[in-house]
């Protein structure tokens, strides 16, 4: 009975080594597939020799030897252990693999977002950069106080359209970056009343242009100082406002109403409600309205005109923000979409600047642009507040101009960032290190085509005090002019 105990122990260790020499083999193949160990093969093959030595021995003493029960149970050990060793070895492989092609796609990730970052980069740039002219020249024109009424018409109706494209634009680039990701948000100090004091000063403008009605209700509770991102809330709630807008027909009534909801001390709860004697949409098409591309139906996007986006970006950037937004509406009797911020309070209130009544005349501002017809533009629209302009062609002219000037010759700096030579973010580093009395303190604000966040981050990296995406608006450019010139003379 003992020698058939001790025989089954052999043959079974004998057969499960067979298993483990079989499993190894087959983990050879496998590895050698992989990318970077093709060349493996004598180190994998080393374990399935042993292996088979091992195996013979097993044989060897089954057959010629004399075993006992101990040699029979080490025998069957050996082969339960290099079992385990290579259930141990291809888990720890598997683990390996699966890191690596984590690894791998990680990294494969992180490049093609550097590739569709580049790529939005480019065409954000190149289709600003037509835009900017477009929106300048008709700037430029409209402030003629000569003109005919209907030429002034016709200008402003282009005006009207080159903006609600370059709205588009800006939609569609932003809802393709993000790819449903989150937006980088700031965390900076702003005034309520300022960013609704500017949604209410183009709003009124839009509404009184198509003889609209518009109405701000703010309530006495809403507060002054927050803290969050003013520039993605404006957004959101201009992209709704617009919306309302340009659905109403006339006579027809925008109104937008604020009120403080909660107000837990160093935080509030602020409902920002929008409404509107619009055309309305319909209940079934509701759960799709902040859907990227929806459209109710196409005779309306014909008369009305829209992409379907602006609606999809205020949602994502109003949840972003840890708001919602909801809208009621029915056909034919308007809408109302009501969004609801949490906003942590700023401890102290923000200090409005006022330049309006400071005076540009006979400064002298150094335009560094590539483009003739964009610096054309500029020099344009700064000749009518009788600013002394000057151009350099690229990022090294600038340097070179403002090395070989007086100090304190230029008041300020205009500067482009895609240029031939030296591109702006490099000029602008080189004026700051120039060894100058002014060098420091000049005030360089960017005015390019290159409008992303991590753009307006390189250009404040570089010493730059400000940046403006093209096109901008021209009393926008003499406001920021009046801030960054007076500010450093004080």
């Amino acid at each position: 009975m003992l020698n058939t105990i001790i025989d089954i122990m052999i043959y079974l260790g004998s057969a499960l080594m067979v298993y483990n020499i079989y499993g190894f083999i087959e983990y050879s193949k496998d590895m050698r597939k992989r990318k970077g160990l093709e060349n493996t093969g004598g180190i994998l093959n080393l374990p399935i020799v042993l292996l088979v030595f091992f195996l013979l021995g097993y044989l060897f003493i089954a057959i010629f030897g004399n075993p006992d029960i101990i040699m029979g149970g080490v025998l069957f050990g050996g082969s339960v252990f290099v079992y385990l060793m290579y259930l141990f070895v291809i888990r720890m492989t598997k683990k390996i693999v699966e890191n690596d092609e984590m690894a791998y796609k990680l990294r494969e990730a992180e490049a093609n977002d550097r590739l569709k970052t580049s790529i939005l980069a480019t065409m954000s740039h190149e289709m600003r950069t037509p835009m900017n002219v477009i929106i300048g020249l008709d700037d430029i024109a409209l402030k003629n106080p000569n003109l005919p009424d209907e030429t002034r018409l016709q200008l402003e109706s282009i005006g009207f359209s080159a903006r609600n494209l370059l709205g588009i634009i800006n939609n569609v680039l932003d809802i393709n970056r993000s790819g449903g990701e989150n937006i980088k948000l700031k965390n900076e100090p702003f005034s309520l009343v300022e960013m609704l004091g500017q949604i209410n000063a183009i709003t009124q403008n839009r509404c009184s242009e198509k003889g609209l009605q518009y109405v701000c209700n703010d309530k006495d509770n809403v507060g002054e100082a927050y803290i969050g991102d003013e520039i993605r809330l404006s957004q959101a709630l201009f992209s709704i406002i617009d919306n309302a807008v340009k659905y109403t027909d006339t006579p027809g009534t925008v109104t937008l109403d604020v009120q403080c909801l909660k107000d837990e001390g160093d935080s509030r709860t602020l409902e920002f409600v929008i409404s509107d004697t619009g055309i309305g949409i319909d209940e079934e098409f509701l759960p799709k309205l902040f859907e990227p591309f929806s459209q109710e139906d196409g005779s309306a996007t014909s008369r009305y005109g829209g992409s379907g986006l602006s609606l999809a970006v205020a949602k994502s950037l109003i949840e972003q923000m840890g708001g919602s937004i909801s809208v009621k509406s029915r056909k034919g009797e308007g809408s109302v979409f009501t969004v609801v911020i949490p906003l942590a309070v700023a401890e102290h209130e923000v200090q409005a600047e006022e330049y309006d009544n400071l005076s540009l005349v006979g400064k002298r501002v150094l335009i560094v642009e590539d483009i003739d017809m964009n610096a054309e533009i500029v020099e344009d629209l700064l000749g009518l507040e009788d600013i002394i302009t000057e151009r350099a062609e690229n990022g090294q002219i600038a340097v070179n101009m403002v090395s070989a000037s007086p100090d304190n010759y230029y008041d300020a700096i205009l500067m482009d960032i895609r240029m031939p030579v030296m591109d702006g973010i490099e000029s602008a580093r080189t004026i700051r290190a120039l060894d100058r009395p002014d060098a420091k303190k000049i005030p360089i604000i960017a005015l390019t085509a290159n409008a992303y966040d991590e753009d307006k981050k390189r250009c404040i990296e570089a010493g730059m005090n400000a940046h403006m995406a093209k096109p901008t608006d021209a009393n926008l450019l003499y406001a920021s002019l009046k801030k960054y010139i007076y500010l450093e003379s004080h």
